[in-house]
């Protein structure tokens, strides 16, 4: 009977050991996931540094990164997608853990995708949805939907057929109007439009609004990679073709600030943006400082603003939660289908920026200071 205690009682603090190591086990695991992703190194790439908006997010993301302690790699591909295309290929060679990709086309990174997964490299699309690949893990960016309501909303606003605040304006038309559209290749542009043209069809067809150069239709009015010269030779064309004979141009919706330049550029030349003949409305998108600077000045109209810090922190915890084996928190499970899957996303306010409000919304979040406006 003792020597059956003895070996009972052996038996249980070998159990209880055992248990114990198992503890230990996990634990170690645990720490070793968090030990591997320390370091790890991460490569983010950008489509340019011609817009002001994605040095910011190279920036932003860089920063935050390094501050959990992982390295980055940050490169910018200038709008040309053979070099995004190497940039992708020279983090996988590096070793990159995880993948943070704004891309130029959203489906011509299919090939290198399927490389990052074959080595379980986690891709986060970054503000552009990347198409036509399984191979992308998650998506951050703002509610791009909302982003053309707001835009086609600050045009009503201008117009005076709507106020600030949602209610019916006093102004009842008709206004002239003309529509420009992203570049067909980002996934973004077509959220822009479709938001856009969804608020704006019912004036169209009461003829409160009229599309005087007949062109409504998205590939009709997109322009390739957001280019700037090329919205302004679109515009001095529409002047020709559909202002030379009479009337004038009282509204442009345009989805990002850039082109927003470039289009009163050609307004400007055609004799818009004097006293007797005053700008159009004019939309925009990024807050970029020279277009709020033009909307201070009275020629811009409105912008949306995107806060790129806050969804390179979104972004940067998403890659965190990831590199240590966790799920990352998610908003939107069904509305970004990149035509292969639909990809778990985080979505983020935009807010409409006219010259009643700028100072809010820019100056004293610490976006921008009041001498960066100057």
């Amino acid at each position: 009977m003792k020597i059956a205690k003895l070996a009972a009682a052996a038996a249980g603090l070998l159990i209880a050991a055992g248990l114990t190591a198992c503890g230990d086990t996990t634990k170690t695991i645990d720490q070793q996931s968090s030990a591997g992703a320390a370091g790890a190194l991460v490569g983010v790439t950008m489509p340019t540094k011609s817009s002001e908006r994605w040095i910011h997010d190279g920036d932003n993301l860089k920063s935050q990164l390094e501050a959990l302690g992982y390295k980055v790699d940050l490169q910018y591909a200038e709008n040309d997608i053979p070099t995004q295309v190497n940039q992708i290929e020279n983090q996988i060679t590096k070793g990159a853990k995880l993948l943070i990709v704004a891309s130029i086309d959203g489906t011509a990174l299919t090939t290198q995708l399927q490389e990052a997964a074959d080595k379980k490299i986690p891709v986060i699309a970054y503000d552009r949805l990347i198409r036509k690949s399984p191979n992308v893990d998650y998506y951050a960016t703002f509610d791009n939907y909302k982003v053309g309501v707001q835009q086609a909303t600050s045009l009503l606003v201008g117009l005076g057929l709507k106020k600030q605040d949602g209610t019916d304006g006093t102004a009842k038309g008709p206004f002239n109007i003309e529509l420009f559209a992203g570049s067909p290749d980002d996934n973004n542009a077509t959220f822009f439009f479709n938001g856009a043209m969804d608020t704006l069809k019912p004036y169209i067809d009461k003829g409160t609004l009229v599309v005087k150069s007949g062109e409504t239709e998205f590939r009709t009015v997109a322009i390739l990679r957001w280019d700037p010269m090329t919205a302004q030779r679109r515009m001095e064309d529409l002047l020709t073709k559909a202002y030379a004979k009479g009337g004038k141009v009282q509204g442009v919706l345009s989805p990002y600030d850039g082109l927003s330049i470039g289009i009163l550029s050609a307004l400007k030349s055609n004799g818009y943006g004097t006293a007797g003949q005053p700008y159009p409305i004019v939309t925009g998108q990024d807050a970029e400082v020279a277009s709020v600077k033009s909307i201070i000045a009275g020629e811009q109209y409105a912008t949306i603003y995107k806060d790129t810090r806050e969804l390179a922190k979104v972004t940067v915890k998403m890659a965190d939660a990831v590199l240590k084996g966790g799920k990352p928190e998610v908003n939107n499970t069904k509305d970004y289908d990149n035509g292969v899957k639909v990809v778990p996303s985080y979505l983020l306010e935009p807010v409409v920026v006219y010259k009643d409000n700028y100072q809010k919304a820019l100056i004293d979040t610490g976006y921008y200071t009041a001498d960066q406006l100057k």
